[in-house]
């Protein structure tokens, strides 16, 4: 189905004024969430800065380590989920009752067994799709008394998907990939459940990390997993700390599901469906307390190939989302700031960060009381939080252009620097670095970054490699002594 006709077979989700957070429900302060002054709060998905008014403040900081919503406070803690700055904890959920498994599979006969196997007892559907060892599949599912749904041609995970939706017809729908471990699946539903405790929530996803197989591209895998998206709770926002969640295990409630995955979509068929939800205004949340393994490819061909293919589905994805899919998103003074110091002009870095504080000066409400100092904090840290992202995303779609640069005798030293800081900021977090997954790591980034020039080029999905630099007309004015003034921020 083409995609402007996919576009909006979605239900919107309920409004957020209709949908508070129930008194009773315990919630907690994002990690990220950082007070200043009296009445500002910084952080969310995306990052934002928004002034906290009356007694919102003391509410707000009730939640920094968890704490209950309180009547009268609905509203205004809905208010902070919606914008990722808090995230409600309700408790286990056991619907394996009202839920259908749907099991997309192409020949892998051994990962289909080892996960039935895990999965008796609850209602399963597998959608063979179009494998060569029909018969093998089907004896298979037959021994385990799920049942089988049989395509004729391989169309690939999104219509099987579909098709394993419209042959059920339970309150939820969980997509689980042939060859994901589950080891505790009773459990891993339940808490995935919990988080469609929020009427909001179309959908959740856990954990994925690499799974104990040996070898190279297994251990590799357990530090370093492309689908594991990290320890920290998140709404799925596109452009926010996550964007997307991989559709190897995703929890859907099919109230929301629509026509779910576009078919014509091979690869980021998962990023299409859930920013779709996310435009209908559904949440999407990230539970990294719940984890699943996913094995590593086997070979070098088929390990390169999924990267590759990851990278090439942001060009079709581009043409659909446009700046959404920018490689590099960064406003125009930080970019300067660190441009500058790539350079070795300090001076010029200096007086863009000046510019940058005043600039932030103007915009803080009245009711600020030290709008310095708050503006110095705010610029000081979001200079240094974006070096290392910046860095790491300059590396992961230009990187084979940062390499060829680092031939150049006058560029090399700072090239292989950038490209040096771009590769091991992916283990800043996780501080798991092994010398032996830098090889790996390098060849991850230059399969996915060909692969994503690949797909630009073939779809005409120019964003997927283009930088998206805000505030560009207001950073020359403020450089050049002529910034327009500008309304303070308000909430």
């Amino acid at each position: 189905m083409p995609y402007f006709a996919m576009a909006n077979q979605f239900v919107a989700a309920p409004l957020p004024q209709d949908a508070p957070i129930e008194p009773g429900t315990n919630v907690s302060l994002d990690d990220d969430a950082t007070f200043f002054d009296r009445d500002l709060i910084a952080g969310g998905s995306p990052w934002r800065l928004l002034r906290l008014r009356g007694a919102s403040r003391p509410i707000a900081q009730s939640w920094k380590d968890g704490g209950v919503v309180e009547s009268g406070q609905e509203l205004f803690a809905r208010t902070l989920v919606t914008q990722g700055l808090l995230h409600p904890h309700f408790s286990p959920v056991d619907v394996s009752a009202e839920t259908d498994v749907i099991i997309p599979v192409f020949q892998n006969v051994a990962a289909l067994t080892s996960l039935l196997a895990h999965l008796r007892g609850f209602y399963v559907t597998v959608v063979d799709d179009g494998s060569n060892n029909e018969r093998g599949i089907a004896e298979t599912v037959g021994s385990f008394g799920a049942t089988l749904v049989r395509l004729d041609e391989n169309s690939g995970p999104a219509n099987a998907r579909n098709e394993g939706a419209a042959r059920t017809n339970r309150t939820y729908l969980w997509f689980v990939d042939a060859d994901v471990v589950l080891d505790e699946p009773s459990s891993t539903l339940a808490q995935l459940a919990s988080n469609l405790s929020d009427p909001l929530v179309a959908a959740a996803a856990p954990r994925v990390v690499g799974s104990d197989d040996k070898g190279f591209f297994s251990s590799f895998e357990r530090r370093n997993s492309p689908l594991d998206l990290g320890n920290s709770r998140a709404i799925v926002v596109p452009g926010g700390r996550v964007s997307y969640v991989p559709s190897a295990c995703l929890l859907v409630r099919r109230s929301a599901f629509g026509d779910g995955f576009d078919p014509s979509l091979r690869v980021g068929e998962d990023v299409d469906f859930e920013w779709r939800l996310h435009d209908q205004g559904w949440l999407l949340r990230y539970d990294p307390d719940v984890v699943v393994r996913h094995p590593a490819r086997p070979s070098w061909k088929t390990w390169w190939q999924q990267r590759h293919d990851y990278g090439r589905s942001s060009g079709e994805l581009a043409k659909r989302y446009g700046p959404r899919l920018t490689p590099v998103r960064v406003d125009a003074s930080t970019l300067a700031i660190w441009l500058a110091i790539f350079l070795r002009r300090p001076r010029l870095a200096a007086r863009v960060l000046s510019v940058a504080h005043r600039g932030l000066v103007s915009q803080l409400p009245g009711t600020t009381e030290h709008p310095e100092k708050v503006a110095r904090q705010i610029v000081g840290a979001g200079v240094l939080r974006t070096g290392g992202p910046l860095a790491r995303s300059i590396v992961r779609t230009y990187g084979p252009f940062v390499l060829l640069l680092s031939l150049h005798p006058k560029l090399r030293r700072r090239m292989l620097v950038l490209f040096g800081v771009g590769t091991l900021w992916r283990w800043r977090r996780s501080k798991s670095l092994h010398v032996q997954d830098i090889p790996f790591a390098v060849a991850d980034d230059m399969a996915y970054a060909t692969g994503v020039w690949r797909g630009a080029l073939r779809h005409r999905g120019w964003w997927a490699i283009r930088p998206n630099i805000s505030g560009t007309t207001r950073g020359l004015r403020a450089l050049t002594g002529r910034d327009a003034k500008r309304p303070p921020l308000d909430d």
